[in-house]
């Protein structure tokens, strides 16, 4: 899937991938994203090698 939308959100410092994803994914769905579009993105933090690498994947859906 190639998802080229992004989010407005906020990540307060500190926080960690896990809770990262449920903070974004509540603002993917405020904004219209479908299950499957939320799901991919979960899916490719999930399957990062650590918290620095899932939060890089947020940070590319994220608007700046």
């Amino acid at each position: 899937m190639n998802i080229r939308k992004k989010v407005r959100w906020f990540l307060p410092p500190g926080t960690g991938r896990y809770a990262a994803i449920d903070l974004w994914v509540n603002a993917a769905e405020d904004e219209g994203w479908s299950e499957a579009e939320v799901q991919y993105v979960i899916d490719e933090v999930v399957e990062a090698t650590d918290d620095a690498a899932g939060l890089e994947v947020l940070d590319w859906y994220t608007y700046k």
